[in-house]
Parts: C-alpha cells; structure tokens; sequence
C-alpha cells in the first residue's frame, strides 16, 4: 500500500510539474489585467516576434515627453499591393484605462482568428489593420504614478499649459482640426477638455493627423476607444453638421449594438454626441469624418457609472468580448460592402456571432 500510495504520489507529482510548465508556456500576457505602458511596450514587441509575417511595429510620431508613438501593422507581408485600411487606436485619455486593454485583445482575437478562420484570413488579405494601443503615453504612464486620484484620474496629455499657466496637458480629443474650440471645450488651461493654444497643437494629435491624413484615401474605417457610457458614438459633435452617410453610420452602428448586447446581455446606446452625451468639438472621430473617411465611430466601454474610469479588472474580459464583437460586426459590413460590391448583413452579422462565440473562451494567447 505504501509502495503504490508512492507511486500514486509521484505520479501526480509528475503531472502537477508538466501542467505547471504547460501553463507557464502558455501563460505570457495576462490580457484581463491592467498593465504598465513598459509591459505593453514588452508584448508588443513580443507579438511581432512571434508573428513576424502578419506583424510589423511602426513608429509614427513623438508625445511632448518623447516617447515614440508606436502601432501594430496586422497585415499579410507576401501581399505588397496598396490596400485599404481599418485605423483602431485607444488611450487618447490617460484614465480609461480598459481601452488599452482592449486594443490589445483586439489584436490577440484577429491574429487567433486569422490562424483558422477563412474569413479574417480573407479580411487581413485585402486590408491593413493599424491599431495603436496607447496614443498618450505621457498621461497614462502619468495615471499609474500613484493611487492618488488626482494622478489616476488623469485625462490629458503632459504638455505644459501656455505661458502664465501653471497646469499641464491638453485634451487630446479637443485638439483635432474638426470644428476646433466652437463647443465643448474650455480655453483655461487647468480644464479637463482645454482644448489646447489651437487645433493640432499637440504632436500626439499631429502625429495621428499627418499619418491618417497622408493615407486617408486608404482608411476605410476609424475606431476611436474610449470609456465610459457604454455608447457608440457617430459624426459628428457638432449638432449643426451632419454625416452625408448618417443613416448607414446608424444602421451599422445599431447592429453593432445587437453584436454587442449578444455577449453579455449589455446594452450600448448608439447616437450623434449632441444626441446621446453632449456637444463637442475637436474630436479625433469628427476629423477623420470630414476627411473623407466613411466609417468613424467613437466606442465609450463599460460601464455606465457605477465604477467609471476605475472598472475592475474581474471586468475586463466580458467588456473586451462584447467590444470586440461589436467592432468586428463594423469592420465585417466596411469589408463587405468594399469587396463584395453588396452588404450581406445576415450572413455578417451570423459569422460575427460565431467567430465571437468561438473565441469567448481563450483567455490566453
């Protein structure tokens, strides 16, 4: 008895270790947990290396504090033609801490699915995914400073306010040139929406402005993420400017709400910001609209107040599966009705659903 309970033991000694060293191979990004700007720095790096024919790193500008703005290039390397594109980026405001979050499960979802699925592998044949996880770098390295909530409630970038002004950071989200400083911003300096000296002051603003706007013929789609008030929100701030393509942003916008409530049972309201929030100007979703970028939605995450900026880390991953089906039912209807000639909103809406369902699961990449 003591010979076999021996023998019982080390085996399950020897189980125990190979599951630990399974896990620990397949546990290197936890992707339900806040992380540093270093660590998203060190997994994008990662991703690249162990994606090296579908991923490239590019570095296209500097924060006020010189850190280089960086992106993850999803496309397919062997195909060299010009192609259109879809621009993702989260992090404008150095708070919200669940959109980093979310690009970067983002990222892991359509490489996963590229692996097997014939339709991402179709998407990422024809189309370029940029997607940049941390646009204002300064001010979220700033958010993590300490537990302060002054610090981890910061919203603008680190740039110092103008001369006489003893605040820092602009809103970065007020400093587009789309109908800048008309409405829904402050021009004193220690505001949370000062909109800055004047439009595009900020190299985190010129940096998406000049390599958006030298492609913007190319970008099919602009997704902008933010928190929170679960909304999707389309062109334009102003409530005296229309979208010329309102109805359609509507109508994708409303299935992507339908996407997304699928999930998790979560309702996302979709409207004008003037409709649903409130009137702004300046905003990164307005300028890309008026540059003639058709599809240019502003995503605000979980939740609806009850935790606000601060949402707890046990709810990253419902909030980044329902996003993610709600971004892929946008993306899916921009792809077909650029490839396909006709929007075949069923079967879109059907292959979201199952793609969504398939990879609810993963937790790990």
């Amino acid at each position: 008895k003591v010979t076999m309970l021996s023998s019982v033991g080390l085996s399950l000694l020897v189980l125990l270790s190979a599951m630990e060293a399974a896990t620990v191979e397949r546990v290197e990004y936890d992707y339900y947990k806040y992380h540093t700007m270093p660590e998203i720095n060190d997994w994008m790096n990662k991703v690249q290396k162990d994606y090296p024919d579908v991923v490239t790193i590019v570095e296209y500008g500097q924060t006020y504090e010189k850190r280089v703005i960086r992106l993850l290039k999803v496309i397919q390397l062997l195909n060299c033609e010009k192609k259109k594109a879809i621009w993702m980026d989260c992090g404008i405001h150095a708070r919200e801490w669940i959109a980093p979050a979310f690009c970067q499960y983002f990222v892991r979802q359509i490489l996963q699915a590229h692996k097997t699925d014939p339709k991402m592998q179709e998407m990422i044949k024809n189309m370029d995914f940029y997607v940049t996880p941390v646009l204002n770098m300064d001010g979220y390295i700033y958010s993590w400073k300490d537990n302060t909530v002054s610090t981890r409630l910061w919203r603008k970038n680190r740039s110092p306010g103008p001369p006489g002004c003893d605040s820092y950071g602009t809103d970065l989200n007020r400093n587009f040139d789309a109908n800048w400083g008309t409405l829904g911003v402050s021009f004193n300096c220690s505001s949370n929406t000062y909109c800055g000296s004047q439009a595009v002051s900020e190299p985190e603003a010129q940096a998406v402005t000049y390599f958006v706007g030298s492609r913007k013929d190319d970008f099919l789609c602009f997704l902008t993420i933010h928190s929170y008030g679960q909304l999707l929100l389309v062109p334009y701030g102003h409530p005296n400017f229309t979208a010329p393509n309102y109805n359609e942003l509507m109508e994708v916008g409303l299935g992507a709400a339908d996407a997304i409530r699928s999930v998790h049972g979560m309702n996302y309201t979709v409207g004008t910001s003037p409709d649903v929030l409130y009137a702004n100007s300046g905003s990164s979703r307005d300028w890309a609209r008026f540059q003639g970028i058709p599809f240019s939605y502003t995503f605000e995450l979980r939740d609806n107040g009850t935790f606000g900026f601060q949402l707890p880390e046990d709810q990253i991953q419902p909030t980044c599966e329902e996003a993610y089906s709600g971004a892929l039912h946008i993306i899916t209807y921009v792809y077909n009705k650029t490839f396909n000639g006709a929007v075949a909103t069923a079967a879109a809406t059907l292959w979201t659903m199952l793609l969504t369902v398939g990879v609810t699961g993963t937790t790990l990449m």
